[in-house]
């Protein structure tokens, strides 16, 4: 499952996503990972759930940031959800997050995890395709 938040820039998104994923690391029995751009929100993540800054590891486009996401799953079985922060900017997404949705709903279906994401986008900007992940606009 694909769940996406969105809104521009300074809406409250980044919020809504530590709230969330605190939330469910209390719920899951598997394991839950964080990436974002930065570790700035590092001490408002419960210890059990694991960061990571995306640009330490030198990702250039979509696809390598696809890779990267399918290196994550392979090494950790009892994965349940990924929370991705500042998704376009982490991604490398320069206008094509159909392809980046599309790609990550893959992952989801065959390794059943949820990705949970935050974008700075309008809702009214993303495709039909890509709105029927939205759970919250803000």
């Amino acid at each position: 499952m694909i769940e996406i938040i969105a809104g521009l820039k300074g809406h409250g998104k980044t919020k809504l996503l530590i709230q969330k994923v605190n939330d469910d690391i209390k719920l899951t029995k598997g394991t839950i990972v964080y990436l974002d751009k930065n570790n700035k929100h590092m001490y408002e993540l419960s210890n059990q759930i694991r960061l990571i800054v995306v640009p330490d590891f030198n990702i250039e486009n979509t696809d390598m940031f696809i890779g990267f996401i399918a290196g994550i799953l392979s090494q950790d079985h009892d994965l349940d959800k990924v929370y991705l922060d500042s998704f376009m900017t982490t991604a490398c997404v320069d206008g094509n997050l159909d392809y980046a949705i599309s790609k990550l709903n893959v992952l989801s279906e065959r390794y059943d995890v949820d990705f949970v994401i935050s974008a700075s986008i309008d809702k009214d900007d993303l495709s039909e395709e890509v709105q029927k992940y939205i759970s919250v606009a803000v």
